[in-house]
């Protein structure tokens, strides 16, 4: 079923690895231009020609830090200018160091508020713009299950990825007669570097405490990110996925 992604342009953030990449070349392989963002060049060069290559989409490549203001804007005026058009901005990005919540001075509070808070402020409030002069947009933040269901030492990522999906609720009513949803997925135990780093057991115990019988895969979460983007998410607004193959034990 084709989507009809064809010339539609992307953002895609955390877009060298991960669960980034496969959203970025799923949305390639569905026709859309991607500009794929990074803070290391050399690694996210070779994604983008990767993707590229596979794909035969236009791709763009944006090395930049997401904490800092200045590369917020650089990175959506640098899309708009190669593409001539934003039409979908997918926050995406690793994530704060572990550790206890008292532990953490005011330094580490606010690297993690800019890395996961202000960058999607910054980055949507860049984009949006773009996508209300091309008729209307999609913008997905991608952040994770235990901002649904917190885990000891999650705390600097629970609290910022908590604002995001206050900001996204609140921003989908002031900008819905824009044409423009917006939704945040919640991804559960997906396989990508970070999962190795986070968690001690191997794989294959991890998958156990997985109701559906296996981890994730960054294509799991890419699929999603294609419908919402998709005409057949257009009615989807201010709404938060959690797609975890089961795991979160809760009605709502």
């Amino acid at each position: 079923m084709k989507l009809g992604l064809e010339a539609k342009v992307a953002i895609v953030g955390g877009a060298s690895e991960g669960i980034g990449y496969g959203i970025a070349r799923l949305l390639a392989a569905e026709g859309a231009c991607v500009a794929m963002v990074a803070r290391r060049a050399d690694p996210l060069n070779a994604a983008v020609q990767r993707i590229a290559t596979e794909t035969g989409a236009q791709t763009l490549a944006i090395a930049a830090d997401i904490r800092k203001a200045a590369d917020c804007a650089r990175i959506v005026d640098s899309a708009a200018a190669h593409f001539g058009r934003i039409d979908f901005l997918i926050n995406n990005d690793g994530a704060p160091p572990l550790g206890l919540m008292m532990d953490f001075d005011d330094q580490a509070w606010d690297k993690a508020v800019q890395q996961n808070l202000m960058s999607v402020v910054r980055l949507t409030r860049g984009a949006i713009p773009h996508m209300v002069q091309a008729g209307g947009g999609r913008i997905v933040n991608i952040t994770a299950l235990s901002t649904l269901q917190p885990m000891p030492q999650f705390g600097l990522s629970v609290a910022t990825w908590s604002a995001v999906i206050g900001y996204a609720k609140t921003l989908s009513l002031e900008i819905a007669e824009k044409n423009i949803t917006v939704n945040t997925i919640c991804p559960g135990r997906i396989v990508t570097g970070r999962l190795a780093k986070v968690f001690d057991a191997q794989q294959a115990e991890l998958a156990k405490q997985v109701p559906i019988g296996r981890l994730g895969q960054p294509d799991d979460i890419a699929g999603l990110v294609a419908l919402l983007t998709s005409d057949y998410g257009g009615y989807i607004t201010g709404s938060t996925f959690h797609v975890d193959g089961g795991r979160r034990a809760n009605l709502l």
